[in-house]
C-alpha cells in the first residue's frame, strides 16, 4: 500500500476497500473505508505510541453501519490485531 494521500486501496481480497487520507511516518494512519451498498463511509485512525515493551496501537473506527458492527469488531480483534499478536508472539 502506498502512503500517498488520496490513493485507493484494497485488502483481504477486496473485503476492505477505501482511500488513504493521511500518513504520519511511524505515528498515524487515517483511512476512509467503504461498505457495499452503504452511503456511509467510515474513518479508521490508527495511532502508534512508544511503549516500554515496544509500540502500542490506538484504534478509532467511526461511522460503522449497524449491520456490520459486530463483524468489524471481530475482524479487528481476530484478523488484524490477533494476527499481529500471533506473528510477533505476544
Amino acid at each position: 500500500m502506498t502512503t500517498e494521500p488520496g490513493t485507493e486501496f484494497s485488502m483481504w481480497d477486496g473485503s476492505i476497500v477505501g482511500k488513504n487520507l493521511e500518513f504520519e511516518q511511524d505515528k498515524k494512519i487515517v483511512q476512509q473505508w467503504y461498505f457495499d451498498g452503504q452511503d456511509a463511509e467510515s474513518i479508521v485512525t490508527i495511532k502508534l505510541h512508544p511503549d516500554r515493551r515496544g509500540t502500542s496501537a490506538e484504534l478509532k473506527h467511526t461511522n460503522i453501519p449497524d449491520a456490520d458492527y459486530q463483524d468489524m469488531v471481530n475482524g479487528w480483534d481476530e484478523s488484524y490485531f490477533g494476527a499481529l499478536d500471533e506473528f510477533f508472539g505476544l
